[in-house]
């Protein structure tokens, strides 16, 4: 490269070195420039140009795009000449392409996927895949991940159900051998209560609760908890009713296991005249009838096609098909009127509750000629636990759910409840509710799956009066993120669902607040090693 200077230094020439191009002439103005300027400017074309023509080489190299308008290399050479190339939006743009054409292609039968990601770094330096390669790799090991972490959680939860659905061996050893005390031990066997006390069983002066369960060890909790938070435990007498197989065990527990001044009543099923099969044919046929017991009883995997669903839809089929939806035992609370004649108020305690606060307020309030006092599920901080309505557990495509219930119907919790016994009797609930039982049975099962609380959600319509939630803390038992400061609050918490407090899969940060009812001195508990951790 060449200057020229012409001879009244009024233009410059830059030509090739060979001269016989002229690159660039500039004309210098008739106004007086000094030479100081002039040298300066010289100077930095010098130094420009070289620069100019070797970035003009690489566009034009490295160019994608057909792109000869000035404006075009403006845009390209512009960022190059300030020193801010940034190619990534070119190459986000390839990579977007490249996937949404492996996305519907067809993964290679014959290409080998890597184990893990240090495995496909390695692959691709031995191996130089394209891009494309790449890409069909990485979605293969992405769908044979996601169907591993899919079949693990299938497989969870499938343990946890039959987990939740067994019994523990301690508790089994409990029922056990304190069936056996009771046949040897004639104080296992004395009246609960005393004949003296016996008129206090229909007093209405004093705060009668009711306990339907087959659990022993769960059973003392609840007793226990309930007696130690209340400010009158010489006012609270505990109805408690369980079968006939655990009847002696159970009267064994709280015959050796005084918790006066309260008062302890057990019954088993086979002790009430009332519960004839005149009375509960429906519950004769839930418990009876083949299709039923295989559908409760049998295999809960078997046939299940888990492609078709998600984790959390498979879990609440599981939950729905727990055994203990069938039980009379579980189905006993709707026939309290009749089974306590005379009594006016109760409140009725679900086995997997635990007492924090004395419960004597609940029968000063006024239901307004209500049945059912409860917490309802509809509203509340906790969206995962306190978002029930109706459409959470009918099937709105069924007809008849469809033309008699309203899908946003505000849903309410069994497990602490307020019956005013007198209201009760005065209304048809038990006959509703063994209708309904009766259009769920001849339709197969399809209007509801999940046990006592959906025909009881029927039969109560127009006869709840909400209660304050602190009463009733519900989802210990399927909510691991459950408040702590709210459980402290609560007067009862409730491990409904399948994390029970008693069970290994309970979760552990829960556990304390059952565990501490828990009489673990005791020789029994102890002989059947039911340990605090």
């Amino acid at each position: 490269m060449q200057l020229h200077f012409s001879a009244s230094m009024r233009s410059i020439t830059i030509s090739s070195n060979n001269g016989f191009i002229d690159l660039m002439k500039i004309k210098v103005a008739a106004c007086h420039i000094s030479y100081r300027t002039l040298f300066h400017t010289i100077l930095i074309l010098a130094f420009l140009l070289p620069f100019l023509f070797i970035l003009t080489a690489l566009v034009t190299l490295e160019g994608v795009n057909n792109c000869s308008s000035f404006d075009c290399f403006g845009r390209r050479l512009g960022p190059r000449l300030l020193g801010r190339v940034d190619d990534s939006g070119r190459l986000a743009r390839d990579l977007y392409k490249i996937l949404n054409e492996v996305n519907t292609a067809e993964i290679p039968a014959d290409l080998k996927l890597p184990d893990s990601f240090n495995h496909l770094v390695s692959d691709m330096k031995s191996n130089q895949y394209n891009a494309r390669t790449f890409a069909f790799m990485l979605r293969g090991m992405m769908e044979k991940f996601e169907k591993e972490i899919r079949d693990s959680k299938f497989a969870e939860l499938t343990n946890k159900h039959f987990a939740a659905s067994s019994i523990p061996k301690g508790i089994h050893c409990l029922s056990l051998r304190l069936t056996d005390e009771y046949s040897s031990n004639a104080h296992a066997r004395k009246q609960l209560p005393p004949p003296e006390l016996l008129p206090v069983l229909s007093d209405n002066s004093h705060q009668h609760f009711i306990l339907s369960t087959d659990n022993i060890l769960a059973a003392s909790v609840v007793v226990t908890s309930a007696v130690q938070s209340s400010h009158k435990p010489e006012k609270i007498v505990f109805h408690v009713i369980t079968d006939k197989k655990t009847y002696a065990g159970m009267h064994s527990w709280f015959a050796l296991n005084s918790v006066s001044p309260a008062i302890v009543e057990v019954k088993g099923v086979h002790q009430f005249d009332w519960l004839t099969r005149e009375n509960v044919p429906v519950l004769e046929a839930v418990e009876n009838q083949n299709g039923i017991r295989n559908y409760y009883h049998g295999n809960h995997v078997s046939g299940a096609n888990v492609a078709d669903t998600n984790p959390y839809k498979f879990a609440s089929k599981l939950q729905a098909r727990s055994p203990k939806y069938i039980s009379l035992l579980n189905h006993l609370r709707i026939y309290i009127p009749e089974l306590y004649p005379n009594l006016e108020k109760v409140v009725f305690l679900d086995d997997d509750v635990v007492v924090q606060r004395d419960l004597s307020p609940l029968w000063e309030i006024d239901l307004n000629g209500k049945v059912n006092g409860a917490v309802e599920t509809c509203r509340g901080e906790d969206k995962w636990v306190m978002s029930k309505h109706f459409r959470t557990y009918f099937n709105f495509s069924h007809p008849l759910i469809a033309a008699h219930l309203d899908p946003e119907g505000c849903a309410w919790a069994y497990g602490m409840n307020v019956f005013d016994l007198r209201a009760w009797r005065t209304t048809n609930i038990r006959e509703t509710y063994h209708s309904w039982l009766r259009e769920n049975l001849k339709s197969n099962l399809t209007m509801w799956k999940l046990g006592t609380l959906p025909p009881a959600l029927i039969a109560f319509r127009g006869h709840v009066h909400p209660i304050d939630p602190s009463w009733h803390m519900l989802g210990l038992g399927y909510q691991n993120k459950t408040n702590i400061e709210s459980v402290k609050k609560a007067a009862v918490i409730h491990y409904n669902g399948q994390s029970k407090p008693w069970l290994e899969i309970g979760f552990e940060h829960l556990r304390p607040f059952w565990r501490k009812y828990v009489n673990y001195s005791n020789d029994f508990v102890r002989n059947c090693h039911i340990l605090e951790s």
